[in-house]
């Protein structure tokens, strides 16, 4: 500023001219051209795509300052006068009317205007004490709510009432030409400051606890602030301290709690004050951004986190299994719980004041951005990797998206604007779902080339179940229980060559569980030709069958996929598997227990005919002790009905034998050279077979009689394992018995096992 301007404002202030003359003077139009006017709205929001940033303000208050300068002139005109010895006019502001005689004088002067009559007259001095008994309409409120609520039941607040008349004022003043220059700058930057505070009343009554917490807890971690973080103005006290912030609670049992009606009612008159002044998109904006860190905090309250494709992709399976579990806990407390809660809310605060629109566009903004963001871990999950362990986790998204699918229906019912953004949450969510029933099916009919590829060529020692039947029949198992899923899975995803009425009965998700039951099948009879003892290919064969026999009629679900003539097939498997397994090995032992008429010619004993019979049938014990005992049925009934089958067939011959030729060895060394082994010992060789262990020779064991286990009735071994027949105190020698009846009934008679 230049010294004669500087000189001339000096004595402008120490003038006594009134304040009109003062506003008139040339120097004071000067500088107020050179104030700019402050904009009806602020232009310093956030855009939707920085929503992360503070918003904050950039008051234009030119005018607000200008006003201190007159009363600064004022004063020092006062102080003139008091030195010369004057007497101090009256001041102007001792005359000036209450708010409510300013109000009565502003709502003529809009109500001409609204009627388009002649304006009455307002002075610029009225309008700036308007403004001003506005801001102090304001100022006793910050920190307390009590002017958001109605004096009186059904009328409308203080402060709203206030706010919504200084804006009709910044309206009219500033529609068309108008002569109130000072007047237009003095309302609208009132107005501006007033949107602020309310938008930061509004914004604090939004904003969940759990965002600030997160906001403070990122800064100190000096990582990237995830939430909008809004300073409250007028020194207001921190938001975490609002009573009746409104908050989706949500008790202990997953239901969202409506919010308390005295804070909706507050956010009500805030919104319909934004509103009535011209900042829809501000409030709309606010109030979505509020909301969605709410959201945001929700579900990081649940344990979710927001991942990259690239780190889902890369995750290992078992933190990609961890994730899984908790994307789906997450996801359906979106849908079920804080949506509709957010649905509510908007519907309540918006309802009366632009019908049900505006509500529902909000609502659609924040459902659209969160469920998009949710549906992106999907699609990372299903750029992953094919694993068959992926398998069931896939299908529980599969069934989460499913089953909240007529929920996200519900919010869109409408063909306008809103809802078509709701139809967009819809559509991605069945592109989300029909891609995860891709990846499941495929991942299931993977398990045929894993079969194929099994090609090993080293048996399993001792004959015992294969690995690769455990993990299918377990994994099928497993399957069967998402038997629904899968079945409308492989109906919506089947592959042009399935052909499911052989097996499945036209179901393409049964069709292809039998076609891997088959190659699991077919993969085990190749598997048991590597064993060059035809004896050990048949136990390892029962071992299998029984176990995948078990494991179907164990499970209901796969039973009913299975079915019985499967099963029924597999049995007459297993039996004819356990016949090939006596006539390889116990018909040759049975062969040199026959008198075939090689013994015995014209009535006498061949007695060297009949040693060799003795040394071969020990030889063969001692060969079958020695290898079977290490074989494995590791299945305690069928290793109990093995042991019975055989004792009722060897035992009997064996003690018919050795008590029709033993009278023709001389007691003493020869007897105890050639028949080693009573009829206890060869009950005690039987019992020892298929429990994987290499045993004694009969030497050894024949003067070992503490080895023996005793029969509860009869001296002996106890063979049988009551477990596994439940046979109760029933000794072997019984139960074997009934076996050899049994078998006589069938026509079984000796030689049982035909060469």
């Amino acid at each position: 500023m230049s010294p004669s301007t500087s000189g001339d404002l000096s004595s402008l202030c120490n003038t006594s001219s009134s304040i009109p003359h003062l506003l008139s003077h040339p120097l004071i139009a000067a500088i107020m051209d050179r104030i700019p006017v402050a904009p009806l709205k602020s232009s310093s929001f956030s855009a939707a795509t920085n929503r992360e940033e503070k918003l904050a303000r950039n008051l234009s208050l030119g005018p607000i300052k200008l006003n201190e300068h007159i009363k600064e002139a004022r004063v020092e005109k006062l102080a003139a006068d008091d030195a010369a010895g004057e007497t101090p006019a009256v001041p102007e502001e001792a005359s000036e009317p209450d708010f409510a005689t300013l109000s009565a004088e502003i709502d003529a002067f809009l109500a001409a205007h609204g009627a388009g009559e002649p304006l009455p007259a307002v002075s610029e001095v009225t309008l700036d004490r308007f403004a001003t008994a506005v801001e102090q309409e304001i100022a006793p409120s910050d920190g307390s709510d009590d002017k958001w609520v109605p004096e009186v039941a059904g009328e409308t607040p203080p402060l709203l009432a206030a706010i919504k008349r200084i804006a009709a004022l910044a309206s009219a003043l500033t529609s068309g030409e108008s002569k109130y220059t000072i007047g237009v700058h003095r309302v609208t930057g009132v107005l501006h400051r007033v949107m602020t505070f309310v938008e930061d009343e509004f914004h604090s009554l939004l904003e969940d606890p759990r965002v600030a917490k997160t906001a403070v807890v990122s800064v100190s971690g000096d990582t990237p602030v995830k939430s909008m973080k809004r300073p409250p103005s007028f020194n207001h006290s921190s938001a975490a301290a609002e009573p009746d912030r409104c908050v989706v609670v949500t008790s202990s049992d997953g239901t969202g709690e409506p919010f308390p009606p005295e804070t909706v009612e507050k956010l009500r008159a805030m919104a319909e004050a934004m509103l009535a002044a011209g900042y829809e998109t501000e409030c709309r904006e606010v109030f979505v951004v509020a909301r969605r860190n709410a959201l945001d905090a929700s579900l990081q309250s649940m344990g979710y986190e927001r991942s990259s494709i690239d780190d889902v992709v890369k995750m290992p399976g078992e933190a990609l299994e961890s994730e899984i579990a908790t994307w789906i806990k997450a996801f359906r407390h979106a849908v079920e719980v804080d949506l509709p809660a957010e649905r509510d809310l908007s519907r309540r605060v918006f309802s009366s004041v632009s019908g049900d629109h505006l509500g529902r566009a909000i609502f659609a903004d924040l459902a659209h951005s969160a469920m998009l963001q949710m549906l992106n871990f999907t699609e990372a999950v299903v750029l992953t990797k094919r694993a068959a362990e992926k398998l069931f986790k896939v299908l529980d998204m599969y069934e989460s998206i499913r089953d909240v699918t007529p929920v996200i229906n519900s919010f869109a019912a409408g063909d306008d604007e809103d809802d078509a953004m709701l139809a967009d949450v819809k559509h991605e969510l069945a592109s989300v779902r029909s891609r995860l029933g891709e990846l499941a099916a495929a991942t299931f009919c993977d398990l045929e080339s894993s079969i194929r590829a099994d090609a090993g060529k080293q048996p399993v020692p001792g004959g015992a179940v294969h690995p690769l039947t455990r993990y299918l029949m377990n994994y099928l198992k497993y399957a069967c229980e998402y038997k629904k899923t899968l079945e409308q899975v492989f109906m919506e995803y089947r592959r042009p060559d399935d052909d499911a009425g052989e097996h499945g009965g036209g179901c393409p998700f049964a069709a292809q569980l039998m076609e891997v039951m088959e190659l699991l099948h077919g993969n085990l009879e190749a598997k048991s030709r590597l064993y060059k003892d035809p004896s050990l290919s048949s136990i390892f064969l029962m071992n299998n069958g029984r176990y995948m026999l078990q494991k179907i009629r164990g499970s209901p679900e796969i039973n009913a996929v299975v079915g019985e003539a499967w099963s029924r097939k597999r049995s007459t498997d297993l039996r004819q598997y356990h016949k090939n397994y006596q006539r390889e090995t116990w018909s040759r032992v049975l062969n040199l227990l026959r008198d075939d008429g090689v013994i015995t010619v014209k009535g006498h004993v061949q007695k060297q005919v009949l040693k060799d019979r003795f040394k071969q049938f020990n030889a063969a014990m001692d060969e079958i002790q020695r290898t079977q005992g290490s074989w494995v049925v590791s299945d305690e009934q069928l290793q109990s009905e093995l042991r019975v089958s055989i004792a009722a067939v060897i035992v009997p011959a064996y003690r018919s034998f050795l008590g029709r030729f033993s009278q023709h060895f001389s007691a003493g060394r020869q007897t105890e050279k050639y028949i080693k082994l009573s009829g206890e010992d060869l009950e005690a060789i039987i019992e020892e077979l298929f429990d994987g262990n290499a045993h004694d020779d009969l030497a050894r064991r024949k003067h070992n009689p503490a080895r023996r286990p005793s029969c509860p009735c009869h001296p002996g071994p106890f063979i049988v394992s009551c477990l596994g027949l439940n046979l109760g105190t029933t000794c072997w020698r019984s139960t074997a018995r009934q076996e050899a009846a049994r078998l006589s009934t069938m026509g079984w008679h000796e030689p049982i096992w035909p060469t």
